[in-house]
């Protein structure tokens, strides 16, 4: 046997092995979408919580047209993988919708087997009649229960440019010398406004919020909605651009809303919060800035992002250096359960490090799912131990 024919046997060898481990390891899964209306020109991307959909970018991953005028994409995912998507035409205002308008729930599918999934897209949120239940033409001051500003900040530091959204109690424009604590809150989009909330369901701030200080459960406080940029993931987490993203905040935003506001600035009165991504970074903020933070409300945090990333952070970093509180959740359902274990080794992290019951308050909740609907229900319990009256 030539040394030239024992070498392809042994290349074809590894290509087979190759091939076989991949099947052993994971599926293939196609994506087929047939909408009933495309403007001419448009493509149709798909995005969810996977790096193979974008990871959440709305306009990251093409679909390929076909000669029957589906779009169609073939991926390799890992077996057990439980992915979430939907589908646009390159933005979140162009976002897969019913033949009414509303915003379609995830598509969901567990990779256990190659699988080829034929979805229809009955609508566009943009070019819809309706939206949600209200009229398009209305404007955010409309829809928004109590009194708003908006603000823009540049790019800098390798940060792209972002909307912030300010909600403002209900004392503020009658008591002029009263001064308010404020909550620094991220995914500024979800949570005031379906119609900029990337899911068209928000998380109600601006009524829950309300509500509990009409009925006195809570102090008057200010809400600064930080909007996301395509880099959330990573301006969100213990990634080098998260860091950056946590200066801005503690060194131009919120400088920004107390010389502009009428705020109480001490750390006591100064809080954060955030879901998934956003819940990480919020404790972060109060973790590696407990002279500007003191309390964080944590919805679903992602501590296991980018392979326990931020728990090595946790371990190898020295406790708050002054006294914080926080609240972290969690759910039970499909990504929840992975999330739930990352909660658990921080909650036993931190509990070495020093923090008390008093200092750290845990909840679980089997049945929510990884939504804003969820997170909307629970935003009061979290407002009340942040801001309670009593």
């Amino acid at each position: 046997m030539t040394a030239w024919l024992l070498g392809a046997m042994v290349m074809f060898a590894l290509v087979g092995l190759t091939i076989l481990m991949r099947r052993m390891n994971g599926h293939t899964i196609t994506i087929s979408v047939r909408p009933q209306e495309l403007p001419e020109g448009d493509s149709v991307y798909i995005t969810g919580n996977h790096p193979a959909l974008g990871n959440w970018h709305p306009d990251a991953v093409p679909l390929q047209l076909q000669a029957d005028g589906s779009w169609r994409r073939q991926f390799f995912i890992k077996r057990n993988t439980q992915l979430e998507y939907k589908f646009t035409r390159g933005s979140w205002d162009s976002e897969a919708a019913n033949e009414h308008g509303g915003v379609l729930p995830n598509f969901r599918l567990r990779v256990n087997q190659n699988h080829q999934q034929h979805l229809e897209i009955p609508h566009w949120r943009d070019i819809s009649q309706l939206e949600n239940d209200f009229k398009i033409e209305t404007t955010p001051e409309e829809r928004i229960k109590g009194t708003i500003r908006f603000h823009h900040f540049p790019g800098m530091n390798g940060l792209k440019p972002r909307d912030i959204i300010v909600w403002l109690p209900p004392s503020y424009d009658s008591a002029l010398k009263q001064k308010y604590p404020v909550v620094y809150m991220h995914d500024g989009q979800n949570l005031f406004d379906p119609y900029t909330s990337y899911t068209g369901i928000d998380w109600e701030a601006d009524e829950t919020a309300t509500r509990l200080i009409e009925e006195e459960r809570i102090r008057e406080i200010i809400i600064v909605g930080i909007y996301n940029t395509h880099d959330r993931l990573e301006e969100y987490s213990a990634a080098p651009l998260g860091k950056r993203y946590r200066e801005f905040i503690v060194q131009e935003l919120k400088p920004y809303i107390d010389r502009n506001y009428r705020t109480r600035p001490e750390r006591e009165h100064t809080a954060t919060i955030g879901s998934s991504m956003g819940g990480l970074v919020s404790f972060l903020l109060v973790w590696q800035h407990s002279e500007v933070f003191s309390m964080a409300g944590c919805f679903s945090p992602s501590f296991i992002y980018q392979k326990n990333q931020a728990i090595k952070l946790i371990k190898q970093s020295d406790p708050p250096g002054l006294p914080v509180k926080m609240m972290m959740d969690c759910g039970g359902i499909g990504g929840e359960k992975l999330l739930l274990r990352g909660c658990k080794r921080v909650l036993r992290l931190l509990r070495r490090k020093g923090l008390s019951d008093a200092d750290l308050e845990f909840h679980h909740y089997p049945e929510a799912r990884h939504s804003e609907r969820d997170w909307a229900e629970r935003l009061e319990k979290h407002l009340i131990f942040l801001y309670s009256k009593v």
